[in-house]
């Protein structure tokens, strides 16, 4: 087996993060395909290079040894990319490179985008992982990136970004089936739901430590399931768990969204990008990220006043969101 480089930037994600579990989420895979691909690497070498402890992974003299070589081959890499692709850029036309955690604006800002920006390539990068696309805009694979940040678990932000802050505190609603119990209340408590099943999504950060910290205040400890939203949909509806969710997320047929009393689970909602060297934001070359703030507050009010839940929490709440900005 010939090391590559993804080999090597395997290896130093495994050390800088301290235990397969973390790294595998930095590099976007499976601690499974990682343990597999490290177990590789080493019967290549003949030796191990790293010791696996209770508390995490740590390198051996041999794996120190093969960091120290492989550093700089990895960081040089890295910028022979960005180079390559900067000079991509400037020879493409404009473009504008979006990141995003899932919101029911997307499809309004891209629609405003599109609009005021005609010519540019406007491309759309999902992902569950907030801190996944930071780290892609720190290293120009992305200009911007719109995520949410739950409250009481900051983000580990890459050095030098700037961020925008499009909401302060965007309260969390929960969705349940429509017969359940608390669902013909307009406001749910937390204790009606002490005897449900909870779903999350571990993969979305802090989602899993958020939710834990409220149910634990309110001195709850129900069972929880992990998985996606989308199966989380499909159990919520037939009864099997009630589950964390936009206050912009829409009712169904079988189920229903209601807000938190007192509205104990929160998020944070941000649009970061890069500085360039002088200070300025910038995006695609500066000119397509001007506005694209603008754009995506329009889009947010647009998602949230189409909620009729969000809507009425907003008006008892006397929400600025209820009154679009002057012209």
């Amino acid at each position: 087996m010939e090391l590559e480089v993804r080999h090597l930037r395997a290896l130093c994600a495994i050390a800088d993060a301290g235990s397969l579990h973390k790294a595998a989420r930095l590099l976007g895979m499976s601690q499974p395909s990682l343990t597999t691909q490290l177990r590789r690497i080493e019967n290549s070498l003949g030796a191990e290079l790293f010791s696996r402890e209770r508390t995490g992974c740590r390198p051996t003299p041999l794996g120190r040894t093969v960091l120290s070589r492989a550093r700089p081959l990895v960081s040089g890499m890295a910028a022979l990319v960005t180079e390559a692709r900067a000079a991509a850029d400037r020879s493409a036309g404009p473009r504008l490179r979006i990141g995003s955690t899932a919101s029911r604006a997307l499809v309004g800002w891209l629609r405003r985008l599109r609009h005021r920006l005609p010519g540019t390539d406007i491309t759309l990068r999902m992902d569950v992982s907030a801190g996944a696309l930071l780290r892609m805009v720190a290293s120009d694979q992305l200009d911007v990136a719109f995520v949410h940040e739950v409250e009481g678990c900051p983000l580990a932000v890459p050095e030098g970004l700037v961020a925008r802050v499009l909401l302060e505190r965007e309260p969390q609603f929960v969705s349940l089936a429509r017969d359940h119990p608390a669902a013909a209340m307009p406001v749910v408590d937390l204790a009606d739901l002490a005897g449900d099943r909870w779903m999350v999504d571990p993969t979305v950060d802090g989602e899993w430590d958020g939710l834990r910290r409220v149910l634990g205040e309110a001195g709850l400890n129900p069972p929880v399931l992990h998985g996606d939203y989308v199966t989380a949909a499909s159990l919520i509806a037939v009864g099997e768990a009630v589950a964390p969710c936009q206050p912009t997320s829409a009712p169904r047929d079988d189920m229903v969204v209601r807000p938190l009393r007192d509205d104990p689970l929160a998020v944070r909602l941000l649009l970061f990008t890069r500085p360039e060297p002088g200070g300025a934001e910038v995006g695609a070359g500066g000119a397509a990220y001007a506005g694209a703030f603008a754009d995506l507050e329009a889009a947010y009010r647009e998602a949230a006043l189409r909620a009729e839940d969000y809507r009425r929490w907003l008006a008892l709440h006397k929400s600025p969101l209820l009154h679009a900005p002057a012209a």
